[in-house]
């Protein structure tokens, strides 16, 4: 069987305004389902200094195989989204997701994309100063396809990019050891508070199974509870969490007083938890090596004690 991806490299690459998208088509999230995202979604195809370098469509860069053993490297973000009382809303993903269903998670978890207006590829100097207008606008995008909440309410300017986390996990709780599904992920985390009364939240069915206001207490007794089976049962699969979110809990939102939930005022309003200049990079919690590539250890474990 050929596993070879369809990898568009992009030569001579000088900013993100001289790019050619590739094999992109209008995008409309309200007729498409979740095998068509995955044919049709480009993603950006990146180096390990978060360089983009060409496009892959959503599949081919989620395929774990031995020629590609942690799929392929792409941007993603990560949105949390709080509320007037430093509440978080997490989002459940839909039984029917391809990738990692039915994990509990952050706000908001996608995938900017080539060759959309307004448009979404970001380079270093809109990393160097904070801006990545092109991650927020896919921000606001994915907010209103898979929560259903309208641009209007989330204005593009109050999202505060904080780092970026390189991480990779195999998706073997869905699918087995051998899984050949997984992320591979620069991942840029993005906050935002707003009035809760001020929202609409209509999520999609096909998109989100459940959504929940939780208090930093609240989620650090769902953590301590979390299930640590490596498959999904009936009985466990509303305590599985996704990967990427552990790692990102763990290392900055969670820490008692010096961490992100203790100071989200300070996190949105001044500049002393900004990171721009890092890529902070992790191998996933145990049970999501593997996959079909047989991947290990690589990046450097976060201790992620409960």
């Amino acid at each position: 069987q050929n596993h070879a991806p369809h990898v568009f490299l992009i030569q001579n690459l000088q900013t993100p305004e001289t790019m050619t998208p590739t094999n992109t088509a209008a995008w409309n999230g309200e007729t498409m389902t979740q095998e068509q995202f995955m044919q049709k979604d480009t993603v950006l195809v990146l180096d390990e200094q978060d360089n983009v370098i060409g496009s892959a469509s959503k599949k081919d860069s989620h395929v774990f195989h031995d020629e590609h053993p942690r799929g392929i490297l792409h941007r993603a973000f990560s949105v949390f989204l709080f509320n007037e009382k430093d509440e978080l809303l997490l989002q459940q993903r839909a039984s029917s997701k391809i990738t990692f269903p039915y994990v509990w998670t952050n706000t908001c978890c996608s995938h900017p994309l080539h060759g959309l207006e307004p448009g979404e590829v970001d380079g270093p100097k809109d990393v160097a100063d904070g801006s990545v207008m092109g991650v927020k606008h896919a921000a606001v995008r994915k907010l209103w396809h898979e929560l259903g909440i309208p641009a209007e309410q989330l204005p593009v300017e109050k999202f505060k990019f904080l780092t970026r986390l390189h991480y990779w996990a195999a998706d073997t709780v869905t699918h087995g050891k051998g899984s050949p599904w997984g992320e591979h992920e620069i991942d840029y985390v993005l906050f935002i508070k707003v009035p809760q009364d001020s929202l609409t939240i209509n999520p999609r069915p096909d998109e989100v199974e459940a959504v929940q206001w939780v208090s930093k207490k609240q989620l650090l007794h769902l953590l301590s509870v979390a299930s640590d089976e490596t498959t999904i049962t009936e009985g466990n699969k509303n305590s599985l969490w996704s990967p990427w979110f552990r790692l990102i809990a763990y290392r900055w939102l969670l820490p008692d007083g010096t961490g992100w939930w203790d100071n989200v005022d300070d996190v949105l309003h001044t500049d002393k938890f900004n990171d721009y200049e890092n890529v902070h990079k992790f191998d996933p919690p145990k049970e999501h090596m593997g996959g079909g590539g047989n991947a290990g250890e690589w990046l450097g474990q976060l201790q992620m004690n409960k």
